[in-house]
Formats: C-alpha cells, sequence, structure tokens
C-alpha cells in the first residue's frame, strides 16, 4: 500500500510562469510571459568560464562563495551604496535569488511566526513561510500605482512578526520604492526584532527619469543592521540559467543564514563563480549601463503598442510592463492570457497570480528582455486585438 502524504503546499499547483511558458511552446507563441532574455551574455563572461574550466578550477566552491567574487561583491556594493560588508563573514553567494530568500526565511522563521509581504508578491516568498512554518500576512498594492500603505503595514504587525519581505524595483508592477519608503519601513520596525528581507535582483534596471534611483536597503544604515539584501546575476548578465546571485547580511544574520545554506545547497557553481568575478572586474560600466539598454527595450515595446487597446501602465523599473486591457474584453485574466498565446501568438502573465485572493483588476504583465525583433512581432500581433 502507498504510503499518504499530506501535503505541506495543499494551495500551491504548477506555477503560472512554467504554465504560460510551456502553453507557448506547444502553440508557438512569443514567449513575453517568463521573465528571461532571448539574448545572449558578453562572449567575453562566457571566454572566461571556458579559461576557469580549463584551469581545473571543477571542484567544491568554498561554502560562502568564491573569494575573489565575494570581494568584487563587496567592491561594488561599496561604490554604489557607500556600504562594507566584510567580505568574511557578511557576504554568501547563492544558487539564485530564490534559494537565498528560502534560506533567508529558513534561517529566521519558526513556526506560528508571521511574515509580511506585499501583494502582488512574487510566487517563491509564501511557499517558503510556509514550508518553514511561518504564516503569510498581505499588505495590498494595487492597481494602478502599486504604491505600499505604510498605515496599512504598521496596523498590520504583531508580536508575532518575525519578519517582512520588500521587493524593490518590483516584480511585477514595474513600481520603485523610494527613500522615503524605506524612511516609513525604518519608522515601523524601529524598537523591534523584525527582519527585512530586501529582493534586489533589478537593482541595476532603474529608469533615470525624473531623477529615479535605485534606493538599497544596504545604504540605509538604520535598516541594514536587520537585513537580508539579496541580488542576481543572471538579471545583471543575461544568465538567468546560471542560478547564481548573492545575499547580504550583518554577521551575527549571516551566521546564522550560513548554517541553513550549507544544508541547503553548500555551494555554488566554482567556475562560473571565478568568471563572474573577473568580468566584473574587466566590465565594471556594463551593470552601470543596463538601466539605459533595458529602457531603450521598454521605450520600443510601448512605442509599437501606443495605438493599441491596451493601456500601458507606468514603468520605473525591471524589464516588466503591466497592461491592462479592459477595452478589449471583461474576461478574468488568467483566461485572457490563454486566450491571448492560443489565439494571438504571444503569451503573458496574469497579475491576478500575485495575489492570494486572486485579485483581478484585468491586468497582464509582458517582459520585454527580448530581441527587438521580437518585441516588434509581439506588437504587431497584439494590436490586432
Amino acid at each position: 500500500m502507498a504510503p499518504v502524504l499530506s501535503s505541506k503546499l495543499p494551495k500551491v499547483g504548477t506555477t503560472i510562469f512554467t504554465v504560460m511558458s510551456t502553453l507557448a511552446a506547444e502553440c508557438g507563441a512569443l514567449n513575453l510571459s517568463q521573465g528571461f532574455p532571448d539574448f545572449s551574455a558578453p562572449q567575453r563572461l562566457f571566454d572566461l568560464v571556458a579559461e576557469q574550466l580549463a584551469a581545473g578550477r571543477n571542484q567544491y566552491a568554498p561554502m560562502a562563495g568564491a573569494a575573489p567574487l565575494r570581494e568584487a561583491i563587496a567592491e561594488k556594493v561599496f561604490a554604489l551604496y557607500g556600504a562594507r560588508y566584510a567580505v568574511a563573514g557578511e557576504i554568501t553567494v547563492t544558487a539564485g535569488a530564490t534559494q537565498a530568500i528560502f534560506t533567508a526565511i529558513a534561517a529566521c522563521v519558526r513556526p506560528g511566526d508571521e511574515v509580511i509581504v506585499f501583494a502582488p508578491v512574487y510566487d517563491s516568498y509564501v511557499p517558503g513561510i510556509e514550508l518553514n512554518g511561518g504564516k503569510a500576512v498581505y499588505s495590498t498594492m494595487r492597481y494602478p500605482d502599486y504604491r505600499p500603505d505604510w498605515d496599512e503595514v504598521q496596523a498590520l504587525i504583531s508580536p508575532r512578526t518575525r519578519m517582512i519581505i520588500i521587493n524593490s524595483p518590483h516584480n511585477p508592477s514595474g513600481s520603485v520604492w523610494s527613500a522615503d519608503d524605506l524612511q516609513r519601513l525604518s519608522a515601523v520596525v524601529r524598537d523591534t526584532d523584525i527582519i527585512i528581507v530586501s529582493d534586489e535582483v533589478y537593482e541595476h534596471v532603474v529608469f533615470a527619469e525624473e531623477g529615479r534611483r535605485h534606493d538599497s536597503v544596504a545604504a540605509h544604515a538604520e535598516l541594514r543592521e536587520r537585513s537580508f539584501v539579496v541580488s542576481s546575476f543572471g538579471k545583471t548578465y543575461h544568465i538567468t540559467g546560471w542560478k547564481i546571485a548573492y545575499c547580504l547580511a550583518p554577521a551575527a544574520l549571516m551566521n546564522e543564514f550560513r548554517k541553513a545554506h550549507q544544508f541547503v545547497v553548500f555551494a555554488v557553481n566554482h567556475p562560473m563563480q571565478l568568471a563572474l568575478a573577473g568580468f566584473m572586474r574587466e566590465q565594471p560600466g556594463f551593470a552601470r549601463e543596463l538601466a539605459m539598454f533595458y529602457q531603450g527595450k521598454r521605450d520600443f515595446f510601448r512605442q509599437r503598442l501606443a495605438d493599441s487597446r491596451f493601456e500601458l501602465l507606468p514603468c520605473a523599473g525591471t524589464y516588466f510592463q503591466l497592461a491592462r486591457y479592459s477595452e478589449i474584453t471583461s474576461e478574468p485574466d488568467t483566461e485572457f492570457v490563454r486566450r491571448l498565446a492560443l489565439e494571438h501568438g504571444v503569451a503573458a502573465i496574469p497579475v491576478s497570480a500575485f495575489y492570494p485572493d486572486g485579485e483581478d483588476c484585468q491586468v497582464i504583465r509582458f517582459c520585454f528582455a527580448k530581441n527587438e525583433d521580437t518585441l516588434a512581432a509581439a506588437a504587431r500581433r497584439l494590436a490586432l486585438v
């Protein structure tokens, strides 16, 4: 007789990203759903990987990450944010940002603890909380501007609140939090033991209109002392399939993080870490130019949809564009994206998938991290919807 297993995630099915990418492949649709580029990283990065492979750097990396990469990270973070993180005890290289976020949760959240998240919420946060015995508590950011409501957050704080997970630039909305938002967050958690996890994987994709910039938790002295800050090489260097990221935290928090990290993944791909370290030193301008690169793609895509029936929402950062389709149909967003793929050949993500109750404002998400030929072809199809 087969064992009966009670699911630890009874409400979780196949992620919407897998569902839509699979549908796109099955029906030949242009995949503007899942957030990955259809273009390559610079050849020099691949050459550096080949050099490391040939040099025999093919055994386990140190558990915390290869020292040259952690040194390069420390230099980058100081140059950008004026924050000094110790290479030895405050920087850890991870197998992607999802692993970093899960590990921070696993290190800190205990059964019965509450974790505040902001909906629309990226889909890995809540399962990580629940797998570790915690309870997600939702603060809602709403159409059309998707801004945090700090009065609501303050009201959600309870004696059980262990952690708050934030994400800016924000996926899926493309909104960017301001220095004032970090000040409000700091006031909310002051004189508490609440820990912050700051998902900053799109830190280099903030568009410069109106003097906008990325305000990192790393640059905020009061928040930094209670925060895990997560960033991603995959998003920055167009290598999402490498699954390499990093986490910053003060020594006491990082010590607990590494206790969990060593048993979740232990170490991350060694030759690719060393190649990234070399590339960061050789081409420091690559990350600095990323925002302009993606702003060009955003503007290209938006211009070609300007005469369509989609309402394009503001996009301040990330490589995602939200669009409202209420002038086209009253269908729920989950049905509309399926029809969009099957009948019009473009795959997108329904934003209701990011809300716990499936809140549907008839808004869908397109990824514009694509070649201009792909974006132009998709826009031609969408203009006919």
